[in-house]
């Protein structure tokens, strides 16, 4: 039988080492099209979501997804984290940048300004203890 297969596909037609710039291009095809499939699944499961709203809640939904779809263990939970984020892009909002160059976020007017960089400022000034 081995023999048979042999001749169907030899060697020399079918190598089973590539050279390693047509194994770099394939690794690329590859994540490109894995990346695809989960980007197709998030599209699905948070449609999935929207469809099921009134009657799941979103953990469950998802779940309920990828129960239904069989998608295999290491893809499943990449494809809920993501759907998770993109659910939670939409629910916590994301804080800006004040200013240009500046890593603080910019306080909300009800709130005081945090200020975390006074401590370490201080600390080279010398402080005086007033006693009773």
């Amino acid at each position: 039988m081995f023999a048979l297969l042999r001749r169907l596909f030899p060697e020399r037609i079918f190598r089973r080492k590539l050279e390693p710039a047509a194994e770099r291009r394939l690794r690329l095809a590859q994540a490109r099209a894995e990346e695809a499939i989960i980007r197709a699944h998030v599209d699905n499961a948070l449609m999935f979501v929207d469809t099921l709203a009134e009657d799941l809640t979103f953990d469950r939904a998802i779940e309920t997804y990828i129960r239904e779809m069989a998608i295999p263990e290491p893809l499943a939970s990449t494809v809920a984290t993501r759907t998770l984020v993109v659910l939670g892009q939409d629910l916590v909002p994301y804080r800006r940048r004040a200013v240009e160059g500046h890593d603080e976020p910019a306080p909300a007017d009800d709130q005081p300004k945090l200020r975390l960089n006074d401590a370490s400022q201080g600390r080279g000034q010398q402080r005086t203890i007033k006693r009773a």
